[in-house]
């Protein structure tokens, strides 16, 4: 991960360094799982202070960029293509388990509204 902060940049040091992440995660320079330096360890080789990485890294999780593991890290999240890819994999996981289970198409299909519909927090039709 190769990050530049200039300082006379009219954009704050922390959208630079949100921009460039959220765009190399974007491009696929950072695979979806590459690890994040840490907070504190990306400021110190950046020059900035910590607050203002962190700062960054929490518009980067509010934009599905990124995700936070608790102490195993922060981690580039899948979006755009790659989520589609997964989502599809997941799916065709689950095609294959509902037809061993012998649920017909229809109940199966069923079952994946009901589970969107909590998933995305709706109720109803949609």
């Amino acid at each position: 991960m190769t990050l530049k902060i200039d300082i006379d940049d009219s954009a704050a040091p922390y959208e630079q360094v949100r921009a460039q992440i959220s765009e190399q995660a974007r491009a696929g320079t950072l695979p979806v799982g590459y690890r994040l330096p840490t907070v504190r360890g990306l400021a110190e080789s950046l020059g900035l202070a910590a607050n203002t990485v962190a700062k960054a890294y929490r518009a980067l999780e509010a934009d599905g960029v990124i995700e936070t593991r608790g102490r195993n890290g922060t981690f580039v999240a899948a979006a755009g293509p790659a989520a589609e890819r997964e989502a599809a994999a997941a799916a065709q996981v689950y095609a294959e388990r509902a037809r061993r289970l012998g649920l017909d198409e229809a109940t199966a299909l069923a079952t994946v509204r009901d589970a969107l519909r909590a998933g995305y927090g709706r109720e109803g039709k949609g």
